[in-house]
């Protein structure tokens, strides 16, 4: 199989994929310590192997709802130098996939549309290519 290589997850009950190269690592967070008069969507600051991250509600940045458990799950990237954990539901693989354009018509709202760059098909299932840099930028862009 061809293609290029995405870690894929769920967040909100959608499956996405992020381009591996963006991906530093994936991690469960322990303890996450309140930021005060942070952006609404930063969770708070986490400590990860002796660096501080952000720690980022990607639900609140994607307009969803909150999750029903406490998520732990994150992807560790890093965004202008700065290290970030972007919550997810669940972390499921890392896969090469064929990376298409959304599909005319689809819509899935606007904070959606303005992180992703493309669609795809696992196993029958749709998949929604993101960007990851750009959804933490975001927090930067609605300041």
């Amino acid at each position: 199989m061809s293609g290029t290589l995405h870690l894929l997850a769920h967040v909100g009950g959608r499956a996405i994929a992020v381009p591996a190269d963006a991906v530093e690592s994936v991690v469960d967070i322990a303890t996450i310590v309140a930021a005060p008069r942070a952006h609404p969507a930063v969770r708070g600051l986490a400590a990860l192997r002796s660096r501080v991250v952000t720690v980022i509600d990607t639900w609140r940045l994607l307009d969803l709802p909150p999750p029903d458990e406490d998520a732990r799950r994150a992807i560790i990237t890093v965004v202008d130098g700065h290290h970030h954990a972007v919550l997810v539901d669940t972390l499921e693989d890392v896969a090469p996939i064929e990376v298409e354009p959304v599909p005319p018509g689809l819509s899935f709202g606007q904070r959606w549309a303005d992180v992703t760059t493309g669609s795809a098909d696992r196993g029958g299932e749709p998949l929604l290519v993101i960007d990851i840099a750009r959804l933490v930028s975001s927090i930067v862009a609605a300041g």
